[in-house]
């Protein structure tokens, strides 16, 4: 019985702290920290620093996505394919590489309604980041993530950009 209490006096709190993430929220976020903006709630196309980021969200589904299109799968050497899977465990934090429409990704998936405004302008900071380290440092963030990563050059250093920041 005590867990029965547990359980559901955590569910409550949980759900007392959901964020409620909207694609009006999204909009006013992308808004901010994008150079130019096309699109509507629910699909956005935008740039920043010359590269072009997607949002896509299913409010329906609570789910979302940032996704930035790199170069062409065809384009890519094994030694690209296996650093940017290795990346995805070391240095790709919270965005992955990954492959879809003959294109390689840095992508960003999560459940809409859970997010705050802070977590959406780091997803887009981070998309932009592991697109703009493909093929030298492959990472996401400054934070390497603990372990071997001999296969990507760690000679570079990652690329740092100045943001325009969104306040929650």
């Amino acid at each position: 019985m005590k867990y029965i209490i547990l359980f559901a006096a955590l569910l409550i709190t949980n759900l007392s702290f959901s964020q409620n993430m909207s694609n009006d929220k999204l909009d006013t976020i992308f808004k901010t920290v994008s150079d130019t903006i096309q699109g509507e709630n629910g699909r956005w196309q935008f740039v920043i620093n010359d590269i072009p980021i997607i949002c896509v969200t299913d409010v329906n589904h609570n789910r979302m996505r940032i996704i930035s299109p790199i170069i062409e799968y065809s384009k890519l050497d094994e030694e690209m394919k296996t650093n940017a899977l290795v990346a995805n465990f070391h240095t790709a934090l919270d965005v992955k590489y990954a492959i879809s429409e003959n294109l390689l990704w840095s992508v960003f998936i999560h459940p809409l309604k859970e997010l705050t405004e802070k977590q959406v302008a780091d997803a887009v900071k981070q998309v932009y980041l592991a697109h703009v380290n493909f093929g030298t440092t492959y990472s996401s963030t400054p934070l390497v993530f603990p372990g071997s990563n001999k296969n990507i050059e760690e000679k570079d250093e990652p690329k740092k950009t100045t943001f325009k920041t969104h306040k929650a």
